[in-house]
């Protein structure tokens, strides 16, 4: 087995609260301001030609830019406390059935948004009065948010069809069906589509207009997809250009892609674009390639999977791209929504595209050439020759803004007996434990920035994954059972790349959790646990909190009318990475002086990858766990077959007893391997290796929820609640 890696990073490190790091001595060597001041500034102002909010919130993302920064002033740290509920409506009738990812576009006073049940929404911002409903089928799928242009309301479905809605009314403009049916995997290419293999995908993020062409991207790289983005005319439906994720013969980076490898290579585009309409640029994030975590049968860097890709926005060309992650295996496709800004570094100023961050890093690029601002450098890395892994990885200028190492002191503390590693560490046939994982770092958090401030704020959060290649029946357990959560939020200075400030918690706030930032020096984000928190944008400190009575996936906006300033928000919760989320469809705006209740709070998530398969009372069981068999709910007994890959080998996996019961862990007679059961992270109990025909009692005596994994096979766990 291969050495791995229990770096841990000081300068990274984590802080259970609010906290000022000083610059690292090369960011001092470039001028980096004082941390203690707080702020990142000079700031110029913003290019004209990415928009501006205010009375309205014309998109997602806020601008073009995505700086998810309203320009409204009138609510602030000094007044915040009078803020209350202007109304709260139930878009679907109090239904928890469904997770909400959409964030609300506003124009005129009027509140555009949809939900997962594929109801598209106009509603009056002023009382929450439902202006008009217009349903779009009934086959779901993420609807983060639509685009409102030209009269017209532009959204994608569940049917992968695009809709153009009138503004007014709702009625359907036009709609175009935008992805064929799944072709079956043959070997050849559809030759209206351009797709080859696999699963046709699916379409997916928000819909973003610019000068009459709508920009629409897709999903579905776990199923092997060939991702793409779309521009559309917005008169029409007709497709316009269409960019390729993985390139076909004869476009640029085909060459990256061993054999047909390309044909099914996933490099779906699942989030918005930023778009800069000064230099004719649509900014857009690709994601893993497919397989995800086995690059055996897909040799080469794989573009422009993990890569952020400045297209024409008119022609679809390329214009440069950046990848982030070469032959990726770890799921570390940095998605997130690109920010653009204006700033001023070394006495320059220069437009950026902030890029970002499942590695814990940002990557802060020249908008117009996509040179890495504050350096590059690609550094040697931990290889496997079966993954055909990439030599090198590309670092940049500055330091990542958390930890992207296991930290054994902390949240990440990996779950005993796995093999453990960090950013870029290997594995193959061992499920492997890294951090940051396929949920951890800033995922899709939707970052802000803030002209105010200087700082690129985003949600991060800290949740190991564990990786195999998971063919030919071997062990998968993308998330440990048993494992903790956690997460916070991070001020980093973009003109150094360097963490101002970090705010950890016990939330992973990664998950569509976005941040909004105001001219009021208002920072508003919402929490798995319902809670929308209100801080200060200097230092993070709370200023205020509400209930809204589901988990606050999304992303927070400001509008005004007749002169008065809302907030607005959706909450209907989310399945990643806490699946149990509290959903629901709860639409809120708030005010200086409102006058509508705080939501009941709901069941907050647990702050554990629980165990949810049903308890078994010792009675039943006979107060043993048998090891290395899974239970069989038909007949209510251990199974009589010996499993080392399953992750619920432990007969009964969950099991309840009284206090002072005492429990036997057998290694049956009939089973050829050795096992144990050994309780984390509380040291309760350890069986030690027991070899079949063994046996080891103990008594619980304290009540509790105690974890336990098998040393020899640790992705079997299993778990005894004493009452």
């Amino acid at each position: 087995m291969e050495r791995r890696s229990f770096l841990l990073t000081a300068a990274a490190g984590s802080a259970a609260t609010v906290s000022s790091l000083a610059p690292t001595a090369e960011a001092a060597s470039k001028g980096a301001p004082d941390a203690s001041l707080g702020l990142a500034l000079p700031v110029p102002p913003q290019s004209a030609a990415l928009g501006t909010t205010g009375a309205n919130w014309p998109k997602v993302g806020g601008n073009y830019g995505n700086q998810n920064h309203s320009t409204l002033r009138d609510i602030t740290p000094q007044n915040i406390k009078r803020l209350g509920g202007a109304w709260h409506i139930n878009l679907e009738g109090g239904s928890t059935s469904a997770y909400q990812q959409c964030t609300i576009v506003v124009q005129d006073g009027v509140l555009y948004v949809e939900t997962t049940q594929q109801n598209v929404f106009a509603v009056n911002g002023r009382t929450g009065e439902v202006i008009w409903k217009t349903n779009l089928g009934t086959e779901t799928t993420n609807m983060r948010g639509v685009a409102v242009a030209e009269g017209k309301v532009f959204t994608i479905s569940g049917a992968n069809i695009v809709y153009a809605l009138d503004r007014r009314t709702g009625a359907i403009v036009w709609q175009k069906p935008l992805i064929v049916d799944d072709n079956g995997g043959d070997d050849g290419c559809d030759n209206d589509s351009g797709q080859c293999g696999g699963n046709s995908g699916g379409l997916a993020g928000a819909v973003v207009h610019w000068d009459g062409l709508v920009y629409i991207g897709t999903e579905g790289s776990t199923a092997g997809a060939r991702g793409r983005g779309y521009a559309l005319d917005a008169r029409t439906g007709d497709v316009v250009w269409t960019f390729w994720g993985p390139p076909g013969p004869g476009e640029f980076g085909h060459d990256t892609w061993e054999g047909d490898s390309w044909k099914t290579g996933g490099a779906v585009p699942w989030i918005h674009p930023a778009v800069d309409p000064e230099l004719g640029l649509v900014y857009w994030t690709f994601g893993n390639p497919y397989p995800r975590t086995d690059g055996s049968s897909r040799g080469g860097d794989n573009l422009f999977a993990n890569s952020i890709v400045a297209i024409d926005a008119k022609t679809g060309k390329r214009r440069w791209h950046f990848q982030s992650v070469h032959h990726d295996i770890w799921d570390a496709d940095n998605v997130m929504a690109p920010v653009l800004a204006d700033l001023i570094v070394d006495g320059r100023k220069r437009k950026v595209v902030v890029y970002g961050s499942k590695t814990c890093w940002y990557y802060i690029l020249d908008r117009r050439t996509g040179e890495a601002v504050h350096g590059l450098e690609e550094r040697p890395v931990p290889q496997h020759a079966l993954q055909k892994t990439s030599a090198t990885q590309p670092f940049p200028g500055g330091e990542p803004f958390v930890s992207p190492y296991p930290e054994l002191d902390k949240t990440t503390r990996p779950v005993p007996f796995y093999p453990t590693g960090g950013l870029y560490e290997v594995f193959w046939d061992r499920a492997t434990i890294l951090f940051p994982g396929a949920g951890g770092g800033a995922d899709w958090g939707f970052p802000s920035f803030s002209p105010k401030t200087g700082y690129v704020y985003v949600g991060y959060g800290l949740v190991n994954s564990s990786y195999s290649n998971t063919r030919s029946g071997r062990v998968n357990t993308a998330r440990p059972l048993g494992e903790l959560f956690g997460g916070g939020l991070v001020a980093m200075d973009p003109r150094t790349n360097t963490v101002a400030w970090r705010k950890e918690g016990p939330w992973s706030l990664a998950h569509g959790n976005g941040i909004l930032t105001t001219a009021g020096r208002v920072l508003l984000q919402g929490r798995p646990d319902g809670i929308l928190e209100a801080m200060n944008d200097t230092d993070g400190k709370t200023l205020w909190t509400w209930q809204c009575g589901a988990g606050v996936n999304t992303v927070p906006v400001s509008y005004e009318i007749d002169g008065e300033q809302y907030i607005a928000v959706l909450a209907g919760g989310n399945g990643l990475p806490f699946p149990d989320i509290p959903r629901g469809d709860h639409l809120w705006a708030f005010k200086l002086g409102g006058k509508a209740e705080q939501a009941p709070a709901p069941t907050p998530p647990s702050r554990r990858n629980q165990i949810r398969t049903a308890a078994v009372t010792g009675a039943t069981a006979h107060n043993t766990v048998t090891l290395g068999r899974i239970w069989n709910t038909g007949t209510g007994s251990p199974g009589t077959t010996e499993n080392t890959v399953a992750q619920n080998a432990m007969a009964p996996q969950h099991l309840t007893v009284p206090a002072g019961t005492t429990v036997t862990f057998s290694n049956p007679a009939g089973n050829q391997q050795a096992h144990g059961a050994v309780a984390f992270f509380d040291a309760e109990f350890d069986t030690g290796l027991l070899m079949p025909g063994q046996s080891y009692t103990y008594t619980f005596g304290k009540p509790g929820e105690y974890f336990y994994n098998d040393p020899a096979f640790p992705q079997s766990t299993g778990k005894i609640v004493v009452q």
